[in-house]
């Protein structure tokens, strides 16, 4: 039996929000568990959930809490921090390469403009829970443009091994754990153990931190 996503949205326009949560019913293995109108009650909100959101889709524009902004990157940031096993998706109506880097960086698993076709919205809810990143050419090209070029000397990377590489290239090509333990001949467990060092040595956040760390570092090439 195939297992149901848990999606959580968060858009201040109900219009748009209740298309969205329509098209994302269509499809039987997912379901809207979670919705709010602003970013800044979502992490209190979260706190009392029975059923806790898998995916989160949040909208970078977002209403202000009384005087204080409170945009979808405050929301990502928040996220991050109380609820770090919820992927992040974030949605906007900018194809602006400094606003999707920087969302990116800020800890988001992905990136959509509002006018993306259905089918690849639901193709970034599943990279995301099942690979830990979704890098589409959009993301990828703000990525490579804005991140700037190699700030270290390779030395600098020694304590990276070899095997880490292998996954870190494979995890940047999108490969799921189970995939990179097939191609490697090794166990999820061990794959895991691996990202895990990798995200401890790197400082990153998540995969999706990892991508932008090899990328930024010179340590793998997408094209």
């Amino acid at each position: 039996m195939e297992q149901t996503l848990k999606i959580g949205l968060v858009e201040d326009q109900l219009l748009f929000r209740t298309g969205i949560k329509a098209i994302l019913s269509s499809w039987n293995d997912l379901e809207v568990v979670f919705e709010s109108g602003d970013g800044y009650s979502v992490i209190e909100k979260l706190k009392t959930e029975a059923v806790m959101p898998d995916v989160m889709l949040v909208d970078l524009s977002l209403p202000p809490n009384g005087n204080k902004e409170y945009s979808g990157e405050h929301l990502t940031l928040d996220l991050c921090e109380y609820f770090p096993e919820i992927k992040i998706i974030v949605l906007s109506v900018h194809r602006d390469e400094n606003y999707i880097a920087r969302l990116i960086e800020t800890g988001a698993h992905g990136y959509l403009v509002k006018d993306s076709d259905p089918e690849e919205v639901y193709e970034a809810i599943t990279s995301v829970y099942k690979k830990g990143s979704y890098i589409n050419e959009l993301t990828l090209k703000a990525i490579q443009r804005n991140m700037g070029k190699k700030t270290k000397p390779l030395q600098q990377f020694a304590d990276i091994t070899k095997r880490e590489v292998e996954i870190l290239q494979l995890t940047c090509q999108q490969f799921t754990a189970e995939e990179i333990g097939q191609k490697l001949f090794i166990s999820v467990k061990t794959v895991n153990g691996h990202r895990n060092n990798l995200l401890q040595k790197t400082g990153s956040r998540n995969v999706t931190g990892l991508v932008i760390y090899a990328i930024k570092n010179g340590l793998v090439q997408l094209v």
